[in-house]
């Protein structure tokens, strides 16, 4: 199988977003995983509802709040998979509860737990602030379809997304590298000078930033994971003018080296992004092959 079969998000038909949902409304049990601050006094609370055909993840995990549970702690803002606050680990896949059925899942018991590999604030809501600390604020973000407020100009057929990855995390909690699963052995490191180390890797390694508390690094390796290097190759394709500068970031001691080619990033992504092919790009700009 090539690369690119292995690293293509599962196909529509293989996901319950795309599944047929079962016409009559089912009882179901919803069990989620409650902790406090760092995954502290970690444990799964069964709540059994009724849920209609219509009904996605987390439209079940708002009537729970508003209707069982005021206490129960998760993000959610956009409710059509733009905003990617809602990923989460959803019966052991990661997954937008936005846009996910929950009868589709066709399972009579549907766990919920927070994403892996990014430290946990509470229950279902995990700190985004370890995966940001590797993308630096100054790196450029194109989406033209979100600037347009008034339909599509005369004469353009259509807008092009240029920029499809939500920060959601999937991907992050997906890398064996990044939750701590993988058990391959680790790569040597590199000979000849000093890695290079993005500023902001160094403030999540303890150096805090603008009188913030520095969030602490990704579990696993130091790997600064699929997210940031994926953004770091995007940044490349912008601002070729900054080549050396970026790839000094993509081979220092939290970059490309960490990657094992498990290729779980770019399956786990609901965005359709290919983490992956980025993370392979940067290794081969600066001679590191396949391997």
């Amino acid at each position: 199988m090539s690369d690119a079969a292995k690293t293509a998000p599962e196909t529509p038909a293989a996901t319950p977003e795309s599944a047929p949902a079962p016409r009559q409304p089912r009882t179901l049990t919803v069990r989620v995983q409650r902790s406090g601050p760092g995954g502290s006094n970690a444990r799964f609370d069964d709540f059994r509802l009724p849920v209609r055909p219509e009904d996605s993840v987390l439209d079940v995990l708002d009537r729970i709040r508003v209707e069982t549970d005021p206490t129960l702690v998760y993000r959610h803002s956009c409710h059509h998979s733009s905003c990617g606050t809602c990923a989460m680990r959803i019966n052991g896949r990661e997954r937008l509860a936005c846009i996910t059925p929950m009868l589709a899942l066709g399972a009579d018991v549907v766990t919920l737990e927070p994403l892996r590999s990014l430290p946990v604030l509470g229950d279902l809501m995990v700190d985004m602030r370890p995966m940001f600390a590797h993308i630096d604020p100054d790196w450029g973000y194109v989406r033209p379809v979100e600037r347009a407020s008034t339909g599509v100009p005369h004469g353009v057929a259509r807008y092009t997304r240029l920029e499809n990855c939500i920060e959601c995390g999937a991907c992050m909690s997906a890398c064996p590298v990044s939750n701590g699963t993988d058990d391959t052995p680790p790569p040597e490191p590199r000979r000849g000078g000093q890695d290079g180390a993005h500023p902001a890797a160094s403030q999540a390694a303890g150096q805090p930033a603008r009188d913030q508390e520095a969030p602490a690094a990704p579990q696993g390796s130091g790997f600064m994971g699929p997210a940031p290097l994926a953004a770091l190759n995007r940044e490349l394709a912008r601002q070729p003018e900054r080549r050396e500068e970026l790839l000094h970031i993509g081979k220092g001691p939290h970059g490309e080296r960490h990657c094992r080619r498990h290729l779980a990033c770019s399956r786990a992504c609901p965005s359709g992004v290919y983490p992956a092919k980025d993370i392979m790009d940067i290794r081969m700009m600066h001679g590191g092959g396949k391997d």
